[in-house]
């Protein structure tokens, strides 16, 4: 549920990953690939 904020705005949605890919100058599909990148880099995942 991309939408679903859990009840609290500061939540990852689909909005965060629009206005990241906007401010980067970015399609969402990268922003959302860059920020998995990153996650797997955090939790030691060497995809």
């Amino acid at each position: 549920m991309p939408a679903d904020d859990m009840g609290d705005p500061k939540n990852i949605t689909e909005k965060t990953f629009q206005e990241a890919a906007k401010a980067s100058g970015q399609s969402v599909e990268e922003a959302k690939k860059n920020a998995l990148k990153i996650l797997k880099r955090q939790i030691g995942d060497k995809e």
